[in-house]
């Protein structure tokens, strides 16, 4: 009997930008089984994501955070999940931990890479050639398809729904005219080694300003000592510091209304691709190859030194040349 499934649980990723990136699965799998149940087991944070994904039936909480393990947690989930009859699961992660909810929730085939002694947890064990798969999203999409399926595969880009509505709601409640609307994102959870100096940023800023627009600084409230910084320098009502002052949802609509973004390889990178704003990414420690941003209207900046991409939170040489060569005269010119 062929393989038709009809319910699927999807065990997500745990960081923004391959969330935005899993939606490449998630289109895979609709348009290979249109009927498709897809649920996602994710972090509370990702429920706005998952939210602009119509693919996706249901958001289900995973309540453990991020290298936790809970044996027995993990198994109450999994056994609350048993009603719910899924007869596929994909487990995105690669750990041990990440495939015991699918394996206790009763799903009937597992699907994962080999990884983490995962025997038995998953009984549809796929191998990672990472010279052929060479971009995160491919990994993910693969996954979704027939053990015998070409590689590369094709990838659809992510696409982010925001509605009118919401727009409207930020355009009320954040921005102060209808001027042009440049996003800057300046932070990056991994590590300095993916931020581009906040000086930088200021600069771009003021050029925008002087040219009549509105700039937004976008981040979590982690992210609010840079973009205070960048406020300050930039020294400009009309620019706006709105870091760890708006919902996820929020930030979706407010990169969508944007004439411009720019970014460090961030999740909010990924964000402003998928809801198909011009975005002018920044590449330091991390490879442009592996997680480029999934869109048509992206542009890349990266040095391309000897030294990167290292993938290293903090510059191991000291200099940051990877970021500090790219120079806001270099973005500027891309505006």
């Amino acid at each position: 009997m062929p393989f038709a499934p009809q319910r699927c649980l999807i065990v997500g990723p745990s960081w923004v930008g391959d969330m935005v990136m899993a939606q490449s699965l998630f289109m895979a799998l609709r348009g290979r089984f249109p009927d498709l149940q897809i649920d996602v087991l994710a972090p509370a944070w990702s429920k706005p994501i998952l939210a602009a994904m119509p693919q996706v039936h249901a958001a289900l909480e995973m309540p453990l955070s991020h290298g936790m393990l809970a044996l027995g947690e993990r198994y109450r989930l999994g056994k609350s999940l048993r009603s719910n009859a899924y007869d596929w699961a994909i487990v995105l992660p690669r750990s041990l931990k990440s495939a015991l909810v699918p394996f206790w929730a009763n799903a009937k085939v597992r699907t994962g890479f080999k990884g983490e002694m995962r025997y038995g947890l998953l009984n549809d064990i796929r191998p990672l050639d990472k010279s052929v798969l060479t971009m995160t999203v491919q990994r993910f999409v693969v996954l979704g398809l027939p053990q015998d399926a070409a590689l590369p595969p094709e990838i659809q880009q992510p696409h982010l729904v925001v509605t009118e509505v919401q727009r409207d709601e930020v355009r009320q409640k954040f921005l102060a005219s209808t001027s042009r609307l440049l996003a800057l994102c300046p932070g990056a959870e991994y590590g300095g080694a993916k931020r581009w100096p906040a000086e930088y940023f200021a600069e771009v800023a003021k050029h925008w300003v002087a040219q009549g627009g509105q700039v937004v600084l976008l981040g979590s409230g982690k992210d609010a000592p840079v973009t205070a910084e960048i406020a300050a320098t930039t020294h400009s009502p009309a620019c706006i510091d709105l870091a760890g002052k708006t919902s996820l949802q929020e930030v979706l609509a407010l990169l969508s209304l944007s004439d411009q973004v720019v970014s460090n390889d961030s999740g909010l990178m990924h964000v402003a691709g998928a809801v198909d704003a011009p975005v002018i990414a920044l590449y330091g420690s991390s490879d442009p190859t592996y997680t480029p941003p999934l869109s048509d209207h992206a542009q890349i900046l990266s040095m391309g030194l000897e030294c990167s991409p290292c993938f290293k939170r903090e510059c191991p040489l000291g200099h940051l040349n990877c970021l500090k060569k790219i120079t806001p005269e270099h973005v500027i010119s891309l505006l």
